[in-house]
């Protein structure tokens, strides 16, 4: 079983630009993938904060309340 074919020089260099245009755009979404993770992991940072000042604003509330109740 011998494969008989010729690689057409033309066609070649036509897959051969289409892959590199196509690893170009791979690379780019990876950069754009990681940028986005980068923003998410800032958010998530952002969140916990939001979460620690209402608890605190919370917690002061509270006291402050069932301090001027017992007055």
């Amino acid at each position: 079983m011998e494969a008989n074919f010729e690689l057409d020089p033309i066609e070649y260099g036509r897959l051969l630009s289409k892959v590199e245009s196509l690893e170009k755009k791979v690379g780019d979404m990876e950069a754009d993938i990681k940028e986005l993770l980068a923003l998410a992991h800032q958010g998530k940072g952002g969140i916990w904060a939001g979460i620690y000042i209402a608890s605190a604003l919370s917690g002061l509330l509270s006291f402050v309340t069932a301090w001027w109740i017992k007055k």
